[in-house]
C-alpha cells in the first residue's frame, strides 16, 4: 500500500507543478499582451498625432503654399514632415486634398478672370467708340482753327485711345480699327505717334523696298504692339536719351523692328518673364500681372499668337534693352506705286546722299512726294479734305529736279512755314502772334508717361 500512496502523492506533486506552471505561463501571456496593447496604443497615438500635424500644416502652409505657387511658380510648396509616421493612405489623401484645392483654386480665378475680361471687355468697346468720335472731332476743328491746344487734345486722346484698345487686346477683343494695305514705315510712324515722349524716338529705314507694306488685316495689330514696345522704351529710360527704331528687310524671313533704348534694364528673373509673356503663353489671367496691372508685354504676347509675330527682348549695346519685332514675310506686300508715302516717312538711309556731295537727281531712290511739297520749295500742310482757297499765281517751275534734304532742313522748313502763317493771320486778327521761336508746344506737355510694362 505504501508504494500506491507514494505513486499518488508523485502524481499530485506533477499536477500541483503543471498548474503552477500553467498559471505562471498565463500570467507571463497576460503580461505579454499587456505590454503589446500598451505599445500599439503609444503607435496609435504617435500616428495620430503625426496625422493631426500633418492636417495643421495641410491647413496652415501645403494648401496656401499651393494657391501661391499658381501665379507664383518659383514658390516651394511643403511635403509631409513625418512621412514615416503617416501610412501610406493616409498620405495619399493629404496629397490629394493638395491637388483638389489647387485645381479648385484655379477654376475660380478662370471664372473671376473671365467675367472681368467680359466687363473689361464692353466697357472698352464702348470707351473706344467715343474717343474715336472725339479724334474725329478734334481733327475737324484742327482744319477750321489754328489753336496749338487743340493738338495737345488730340495727342492725349490718341494715348487714351492707346491704352484702350491695348486693354481690349488683352480681354480677347478686336482691335477695333480696320486698315487698307500700309507702308511699313508709315505703321511705324503711327505707332510713335501714340506714345508720350515721342519726339525722343528716332527712326531709321533700312528697307530696300521702299514701298514694303503690311496686309491690311495686320496694320493695326502690328501698330498696337510696336506702340506698346515704344512706350516701355520710353517709360523706363532717362528722358534726355533717344529710343532709336530701326526697320530691317530681310530676304525670306520678312521685316524686323528693332527697339533700342539706353535704360535701366532688366535682372534675370524679370527678363524671363518678359520673355515668357512675349512668347505668347496659351492664357494670362488678369490677377498676374501686378498692382497696377503691368500689360505691355501681355498685349504684344497676345498679338504675336493672333498675327503670326515673333518678338524677342535681350540685353542692349546701348545699355537698356533691346526689343526685336519680326514681321512674317507671308504678311507683308509691294504697294503700287500710285500709293503715295507719307511726307513724314523717313527716306531710307541708302538714298540719303552725303553731306559734301549732293546726289543726282537720276540716283534718287526716293523722289520728293508731290502732295507733301509746294512748287516754291517749302512744304506745305495735308489736310483730310479739300478746302476752298484763294487762286495764287505759282512760281516759275526750276529747271533742275528736286534737291534732297537732310531732315534738319525739313524741319526748319516746315518751322519757317508755320510761323509765317500763324503771323499773318494774327496781323489779320485771327489768332494771336506765336510765341518767338514760332512753335506750337506740342511736345511741351508734362504728359504722364507709360508705366504699365
Amino acid at each position: 500500500m505504501g508504494w500506491i500512496v507514494a505513486v499518488v502523492a508523485v502524481i499530485a506533486a506533477v499536477a500541483a507543478t503543471a498548474r503552477s506552471y500553467r498559471a505562471a505561463r498565463s500570467e507571463q501571456l497576460a503580461v505579454a499582451h499587456a505590454e503589446l496593447a500598451e505599445r500599439q496604443a503609444k503607435a496609435a497615438e504617435a500616428r495620430t498625432a503625426a496625422l493631426v500635424d500633418e492636417i495643421r500644416q495641410l491647413a496652415r502652409k501645403r494648401i496656401p503654399a499651393a494657391a501661391l505657387a499658381l501665379s507664383h511658380p518659383s514658390a516651394q510648396v511643403p511635403g509631409l514632415r513625418e512621412a514615416a509616421e503617416v501610412d501610406g493612405g493616409a498620405a495619399r489623401l493629404l496629397t490629394e486634398a493638395v491637388q483638389a484645392t489647387r485645381t479648385a483654386v484655379m477654376e475660380e480665378r478662370q471664372r473671376v478672370d473671365a467675367a472681368a475680361r467680359a466687363a473689361m471687355r464692353g466697357t472698352s468697346a464702348k470707351i473706344q467708340s467715343l474717343l474715336n468720335q472725339s479724334q474725329q472731332l478734334l481733327h475737324e476743328l484742327q482744319h477750321e482753327y489754328d489753336d496749338p491746344r487743340i493738338l495737345q487734345l488730340d495727342f492725349r486722346n490718341e494715348l487714351a485711345l492707346r491704352r484702350t484698345q491695348s486693354t481690349a487686346v488683352l480681354c480677347d477683343a478686336w482691335p477695333g480699327l480696320a486698315r487698307q494695305n500700309s507702308p511699313l514705315v508709315e505703321i511705324v510712324l503711327g505707332a510713335q505717334s501714340r506714345v508720350a515722349g515721342y519726339e525722343r524716338i528716332k527712326v531709321a529705314n533700312h528697307l530696300r523696298d521702299e514701298r514694303l507694306g503690311l496686309a491690311a488685316r495686320a496694320a493695326e495689330p502690328l501698330a498696337i504692339a510696336l506702340a506698346e514696345l515704344l512706350a516701355n522704351a520710353t517709360a523706363y529710360s532717362h528722358p534726355d536719351t533717344d529710343v532709336q527704331v530701326t526697320v530691317q528687310q530681310s530676304g525670306g524671313r520678312g521685316a524686323f523692328l528693332v527697339v533700342d533704348d539706353a535704360g535701366i534694364g532688366m535682372d534675370d528673373d524679370a527678363l524671363d518673364r518678359a520673355r515668357a509673356l512675349l512668347a505668347g503663353p496659351s492664357e494670362v489671367l488678369l490677377t498676374e500681372l501686378g498692382d497696377p496691372p503691368q500689360t505691355g508685354f501681355a498685349v504684344v504676347g497676345r498679338l504675336v499668337v493672333q498675327y503670326g509675330f515673333h518678338c524677342h527682348i535681350e540685353a542692349s549695346p546701348f545699355g537698356g534693352m533691346r526689343t526685336i519685332l519680326r514681321v512674317p514675310a507671308h504678311l507683308l506686300t509691294v504697294l503700287e506705286d500710285d500709293h503715295s508715302l507719307s511726307a513724314l516717312a523717313p527716306a531710307p538711309v541708302s538714298a540719303v546722299p552725303a553731306p559734301d556731295r549732293p546726289a543726282a537727281p537720276a540716283q534718287s531712290a526716293r523722289p520728293e512726294p508731290a502732295p507733301a511739297e509746294a512748287p516754291s520749295g517749302l512744304p506745305s500742310r495735308r489736310r483730310r479734305a479739300p478746302r476752298p482757297a484763294a487762286a495764287t499765281p505759282a512760281p516759275a517751275a526750276p529747271a533742275a529736279g528736286p534737291v534732297s534734304r537732310t531732315p534738319e532742313q525739313a524741319e526748319s522748313s516746315w518751322a519757317a512755314l508755320q510761323q509765317g502763317t500763324l503771323i499773318g493771320r494774327s496781323v489779320a486778327g485771327r489768332v494771336p502772334a506765336p510765341d518767338a521761336d514760332g512753335n506750337d508746344h506740342l511736345g511741351d506737355q508734362d504728359d504722364e508717361g507709360d508705366d504699365e510694362k
